[in-house]
């Protein structure tokens, strides 16, 4: 009998400790936090590797014993609308260029970067196209010996985060003045480094004395942060977030969260991928996702169009710098945009397909505008997630079209008609594009839309050329396989 009773005794006596002792470790974690950052070297262009450095049975009384501690912890949270967030710098690697003034200038004159794939030889595929980057240099962002072990997803990631400081004028000097243990890197990935697992496997083939030493830690999701935060002495938030297509705004979110909650000053957030090799088009052309359309691969990207036959996978990096502002004022940097919110949602419905009646979508879009404190009214631009597949595309419109079809100044557009699906990338670019819009004043057109569906509303949808649009307030949404729903907003500064 003793023996029957002794287990949850003594899971409560272990959480009544545990309960003391985590009241301790916050005292000490917050005297840590106090005592500063540690600095880290910052050279020409921030050169990488340049020679520097189970007691589920007891539930009840554990939770019992824990509440107390829970309820001190959550009322020492600050108020996370007291500190807003905005954008200072943006950085990509794209099939339409690796400056945001030229990626945006591109899609603003209708530009497609879908093209015949030329990195391997596809001619046995169905489907022998993408928006493959075929000029691409690591010179003067990552050490040559890194680069050449890396996978390709790594070294967009890490391009396009430098990028993003270098746009957002953080210099060797400011960086040397930057609190490094409140500054972070979220930078996530669908895929990850898939080419170098895929070349871990075939050496194994042969024998695993010819695999690469560095397949495991290079193919995983996190080291593109973890590796970037090393360069940069960063010792804030470091993880990355994969959430199949929709892993840019995840990372985004999430960012911006640790800089409201007031654990961070400076965020790098965003999302790469690099899935144009043999097993990346071989497993989506077996989903039967993509598009066949060969000959004419400008053409073959064309969302809402009645004519669409699947998407057209892309490759790259989006990254933009979040900055608390009050921090961006004190260093005098150029503020693009504000961050103003967004919200996650689950459809619960099925691997691969949308809810049929867009229930995590819509309720995904109506909590990104109450975290945001905006109307529906107050949206006049939506970034849509509309990858050109058939059922994505409908139910998305028929989700936007119910949140904001009474709203005669809504206008739509989708990146993805011209760069193709960059999949956990997406997200990051289309956010680039949201803000360029902001700064702009002008929205990029739809390519491709000859036959719209007709259950789709056109007066909602922007046109063939480029369109004159005060943005008020952007949505920009991202949706991945697993029914992962995102949706970030953005705003002019004021």
């Amino acid at each position: 009998m003793a023996a029957a009773v002794a287990p949850p005794l003594c899971t409560w006596l272990v959480a009544a400790c545990l309960s003391a002792a985590c009241g301790d470790g916050e005292k000490e974690k917050q005297r840590r936090h106090r005592g500063g950052g540690v600095g880290g070297l910052f050279g020409s262009r921030c050169r990488l590797g340049s020679g520097r450095r189970g007691g589920a049975r007891s539930g009840m009384a554990m939770s019992v014993a824990l509440h107390p501690e829970r309820t001190v912890v959550e009322n020492k949270k600050p108020d996370m609308k007291q500190r807003r967030v905005v954008v200072t710098g943006m950085g990509v690697v794209t099939p339409l260029g690796h400056d945001p003034d030229e990626f945006y200038n591109n899609l603003l004159r209708g530009i497609s970067g879908i093209s015949e794939i030329e990195a391997f030889d596809c001619s046995h595929y169905p489907t022998r196209i993408a928006g493959e980057i075929k000029s691409f240099s690591t010179d003067g962002w990552v050490a040559p010996k890194l680069a050449k072990r890396m996978d390709k997803f790594m070294q967009y990631l890490i391009t396009a985060g430098k990028k993003a400081l270098e746009n957002a004028g953080i210099t060797e000097e400011v960086m040397n003045e930057l609190e490094k243990s409140r500054c972070g890197v979220l930078i996530g990935s669908a895929m990850g480094g898939m080419k170098v697992f895929s070349d871990a496997i075939e050496a194994l083939r042969v024998s695993y004395k010819k695999m690469n030493p560095f397949c495991v830690p290079f193919a995983t999701t996190n080291m593109g942060s973890a590796i970037l935060a090393m360069d940069l002495g960063w010792m804030g938030p470091n993880y990355s977030i994969s959430t199949a297509c929709a892993t840019s705004n995840f990372c985004i979110l999430n960012a911006a969260n640790h800089i409201r909650r007031g654990e961070a000053d400076l965020m790098l957030c965003g999302g790469s991928d690099a899935p144009i090799i043999p097993i990346g088009l071989g497993g989506f052309v077996a989903c039967r996702a993509l598009s066949q359309r060969n000959s004419d691969p400008a053409k073959a990207s064309r969302p809402w169009d009645v004519d669409r036959d699947g998407f057209v996978m892309g490759e790259g990096a989006g990254v933009l710098v979040l900055e608390e502002l009050e921090h961006a004022k004190q260093r005098g940097a150029e503020i693009y945009a504000e961050f103003l919110g967004g919200s996650f949602t689950c459809d619960a419905y099925h691997m691969t397909e949308p809810h049929p009646e867009g229930k995590g979508v819509i309720l995904c879009i109506e909590n990104a505008l109450a975290d945001s404190g905006v109307t529906k009214e107050d949206i006049n631009y939506i970034n849509a997630h509309a990858t050109s597949t058939q059922m994505g595309d409908l139910k998305e419109f028929e989700a936007l079209n119910r949140c904001f079809g009474q709203n005669p100044q809504i206008r739509v557009n989708s990146t993805k008609s011209m760069t193709g699906h960059l999949l956990g990338a997406a997200g990051g670019i289309e956010a680039v594009a949201a803000i360029q819009a902001i700064r702009t004043g002008w929205v990029h057109p739809n390519v491709n839309l000859d036959n719209p569906e007709k259950n789709v509303d056109v007066s909602m949808l922007v046109g063939p050329q480029k369109e004159r649009c005060d943005v008020k307030v952007a949505l920009s949404n991202s949706f991945g396989f697993g029914g992962h729903n995102s949706s970030i907003l953005f705003a002019p500064f004021k």
